[in-house]
């Protein structure tokens, strides 16, 4: 079981030494262990030393950018949840962050609760997920020519394999699980990413985007429908 608030570290890597120091001040009074980096380099190196619990990471920073510290922590196999800070609200620094691995996106200015609200949410989901891993250890979910094992986290089309994000894999699994069931997105979010998303927020639909482009990768057919105005299912056309 993953660490409480009293006892989560979370990293911060943020150039802004106001924000940060305000963040960092914030979040100690939340019951938050609490260190700070103000380049990617730096960030990197906290983490390699010591995995935090959770990384705040803005993408605009010093020598490595905040999207290339994402991807180096994915790449080396951390599943560290992590919350993204953009200074523009554009659609493609969202879908960026995303692609790079990051969990959750947050754009400045922001509101301190609802940084906090997004982390406790993460951490929360991180431990449901360490908990649904334990429980399913061993199973195979399978669905027409797709598979997923939770054991090794593969997912497989056939006999060709699919190397799955994490969130890309909690997302398929949640499919797996309900065939032919139309899930709402509210729910979705809600399983997935613990907490519902503001209605104008595009992340289901990128990671839903790039979940289909990975199951017809060879050009088999789509699995993952979208329910006009209901939500998405996974069923045979």
């Amino acid at each position: 079981m993953g660490a409480t608030s009293e006892q989560a570290q979370v990293l911060i890597v943020e150039d802004d030494r106001a924000i940060a120091s305000a963040v960092r001040r914030g979040l100690a009074f939340e019951g938050y262990r609490v260190s700070v980096a103000e380049s990617g380099g730096q960030a990197l190196d906290l983490a390699r030393d010591n995995m935090p619990d959770l990384v705040v990471l803005d993408i605009m920073i010093p020598g490595i950018d905040g999207l290339e510290v994402c991807r180096r922590l994915r790449a080396a196999g951390e599943d560290v949840p992590i919350l993204m800070l953009t200074a523009r609200d554009e659609v493609a620094d969202r879908v960026a962050g995303l692609d790079a691995g990051a969990d959750d996106y947050l754009v400045k200015p922001f509101a301190f609760e609802e940084l906090v609200a997004r982390i406790r949410a993460l951490l929360r989901r991180r431990d449901r997920r360490e908990e649904e891993s334990l429980a399913l250890n061993g199973e195979i979910l399978r669905y027409d020519d797709l598979s997923l094992d939770t054991t090794t986290r593969f997912g497989h089309r056939g006999a060709r394999r699919i190397d799955l994000t994490t969130r890309e894999f909690d997302l398929l699994m949640l499919f797996l699980r309900h065939p032919n069931q139309v899930l709402p997105r509210d729910v979705i979010m809600e399983r997935v990413w613990g907490y519902d998303f503001p209605g104008e927020s595009n992340v289901l639909e990128v990671y839903v985007k790039n979940l289909r482009r990975l199951l017809e990768a060879d050009g088999e057919s789509r699995l993952l429908q979208t329910v006009r105005g209901a939500g998405y299912v996974l069923r045979r056309d």
